[in-house]
């Protein structure tokens, strides 16, 4: 019997050309970090110099950079997921006056641009005495539409004949929400998740407007401190990148599969 070979699908050659160009950058980066000075326009590191990780990171405050950025990023993630999930589980299970007004009025808050509310809420952070604190890094971003939206649509799709039951039970409307419906809602707030971390840890613009000292700053802000004073030195400006970017390509690594699950629930229907 004679095989065949398959063609390859030409889809599968562009989403491969697709990557290639969208890892380029990545393989630049953690390459230009391996490099010596004098050896930096070469395309690949002659040797690998891996002290310009240890010389980046002490040119700067990095562990309280990373300090500041975790701490604002984990607040960012923990008030998405419980506050998202409370409004996403009421415009999804519950009956009350313009529903559907409120949240189609929430729905178009996202094409507000954000530069437009930056003045707002930064003159709101400032009247509260919040300048230059962990409050006004976490509290005027606790919540966000993206987050209650991808959850509302994800709860649509569980069965209601769930909430039913457990209301014959005698469960409350909190206990069917915390132990009926957020655990079947993983895949979901893993998506919600992942995409607050990403948002938080690479915020730059509003802990530019809010922070003004390195006790608050952010490792974003500190990359441009350090690029004002490495800036002739590529090295060590791809070194202090990549150990900045870290954080971010691993959370994403760990929850792909998840996160990849919620955004196809998402486009189920009920």
């Amino acid at each position: 019997m004679v095989v065949t070979p398959r063609r390859p699908d030409p889809r599968h050659l562009v989403l491969g050309a697709a990557s290639l160009v969208t890892v380029a950058p990545f393989a630049w980066m953690v390459a230009t970090s391996l490099k010596s000075l004098p050896n930096v326009q070469h395309m690949w590191p002659l040797e690998f110099e891996w002290g310009n990780y240890p010389e980046a990171l002490s040119a700067a405050p990095f562990a309280r950079y990373y300090l500041n950025t975790a701490v604002m990023t984990l607040g960012i993630v923990a008030g998405h997921l419980i506050l998202d999930t409370l409004a996403a589980y009421a415009f999804a299970r519950l009956r009350f006056p313009l529903r559907n007004t409120i949240f189609a009025v929430l729905v178009a808050t996202m094409l507000v641009p954000t530069f437009l509310t930056m003045l707002p809420a930064f003159d709101l952070v400032v009247r509260m005495g919040w300048y230059d604190s962990w409050a006004a890094l976490i509290v005027p971003r606790l919540a966000d539409v993206f987050g209650i939206v991808v959850l509302r649509t994800y709860m649509q799709t569980l069965p209601r004949e769930l909430d039913e039951a457990a209301l014959v039970d005698g469960a409350g409307r909190m206990r069917i929400l915390w132990h009926v419906v957020v655990p079947l809602c993983r895949p979901a707030l893993a998506t919600v998740a992942v995409f607050s971390f990403l948002f938080g840890w690479n915020d730059f613009l509003w802990p530019l407007l809010v922070t003004a000292d390195d006790a608050t700053r952010t490792v974003q802000l500190g990359l441009s401190v350090f690029t004002s004073k490495y800036g002739p030195y590529p090295h060590l400006l791809m070194a202090g990148t990549v150990v900045a970017a870290v954080p971010a390509i691993v959370i994403f690594l760990f929850l792909q599969k998840a996160l990849v699950r919620g955004l196809a629930g998402t486009g189920s229907k009920e």
